[in-house]
């Protein structure tokens, strides 16, 4: 595996290694050991799987308030995603800047996403399939949204947005009282 650091600390592009034969392809997702670099005992509790049908269509942005903050460990398993993270942690230097990496099942990446950031993505192609790694379950009242199309974020999504969820649509903009979520 090989470790690629973004301009948003603690955002990291990781390359896997696949090994290819006759038979096909084998990629290691994750391996504690591999992984202590972006850090040590990293559990993921829960495993979700995404397939977004069409084009266009994006998912986000979606962070959860502390104390149920989790990290990410994302992977495009088929099609092409715009994949886009946004730095929320207090205090940050690069607070309220994206950084966007593009995903996909030809490509061996995965995105790491820490704590205290926002994630979204946008389908560049039909029938789009994600493996998502969490360090903390999904939590109701914990959930944050920012909506994709926030000035303040200023997104360059790559394409017209064909598709978005009612809840998505409607997740408050970014106001002056906006301080970040994690201290």
């Amino acid at each position: 595996m090989k470790i690629h650091r973004t301009p948003l600390s603690g955002l990291t592009l990781l390359e896997t290694i696949p090994i290819q034969d006759e038979r096909g392809r084998f990629v290691r997702v994750f391996c504690e050991q591999d992984h202590a670099e972006l850090r040590p005992g990293l559990h993921w509790p829960q495993i979700n799987f995404s397939q977004t049908a069409r084009m266009g269509t994006v998912r986000g942005m979606h962070f959860q308030h502390p104390p149920a903050a989790e990290a990410k460990l994302i992977r495009c398993l088929r099609g092409r995603v715009f994949d886009v993270a946004v730095d929320l942690r207090h205090g940050s230097a690069t607070f309220l800047r994206w950084h966007a990496v593009e995903l996909s099942e030809d490509r061996p990446m995965q995105v790491f996403i820490p704590e205290g950031f926002a994630h979204g993505f946008q389908a560049l192609t039909d029938d789009v399939q994600l493996l998502y790694l969490h360090t903390t379950p999904w939590s109701r009242e914990h959930e944050g949204r920012l909506r994709h199309d926030d000035p303040m974020l200023a997104i360059d999504w790559p394409l017209p947005v064909t598709q978005i969820s009612e809840k998505d649509r409607d997740a408050p903009l970014i106001d002056g009282g906006f301080n970040g979520v994690l201290a």
